[in-house]
């Protein structure tokens, strides 16, 4: 009985290693591709298209999460993982979009932006800290700003209930005692 427990334990302490290990390598691959990509054609239409593209492509990927999240043998941990992606994704479409601009209207923001401070300013307004050091200045920077922060309110609200609720699901299809239960009406 001790042993089988015993291998218990270093089975969900592997499957949570392995979360973390590739949740890390996400975040990072997402970030190292920020930082590698060519971003230098400018801001205008096709920016603004290729933003509207992106968060299109951020919802795709995360309703294929949510999907896989419910047939998961470990739906906490696909969760996780889903989220370790979609944030560093959804971060980086705004990163872009205001290293972009910054680069074609340095009046745009306080400072002209390099992309570490793009990526900067975008966590400021996702966490909503406020801003300190770095805010828009221009009209088009406000209004991408505003889109972010609806944006912001959608992906922690809506898609994180989503996420939670596709745990709960996958939990239940496997028959586990610790599933949350029903929400109440």
């Amino acid at each position: 009985m001790d042993r089988e427990r015993t291998r218990a334990v270093r089975r969900s302490r592997r499957l949570f290693a392995v979360c973390l290990l590739r949740s890390t390598l996400s975040a990072a691959l997402l970030t190292a591709l920020y930082y590698l990509a060519p971003l230098d054609g400018g801001f205008g239409v096709f920016t603004v298209v290729l933003l509207v593209l992106g968060l299109l492509v951020f919802g795709g990927v995360v309703a294929l999460q949510a999907s896989a999240i419910t047939r998961a043998e470990h739906p906490r941990l696909r969760a996780v993982e889903a989220l370790s992606t979609a944030v560093p994704l959804f971060l980086v479409l705004f990163a872009s979009t205001y290293f972009l601009l910054s680069a074609q209207t340095p009046q745009s923001f306080q400072e002209p932006l390099s992309r570490t401070d793009a990526l900067y300013f975008t966590v400021t307004v996702f966490a909503t800290v406020g801003f300190g050091d770095i805010s828009p200045l221009t009209e088009v920077g406000r209004v991408l700003v505003t889109v972010q922060m609806a944006a912001d309110l959608i992906v922690v609200g809506v898609i994180a209930k989503a996420l939670f609720g596709a745990v709960r699901i996958g939990m239940r299809r496997r028959g586990d005692p610790y599933a949350p239960p029903e929400d109440e009406p």
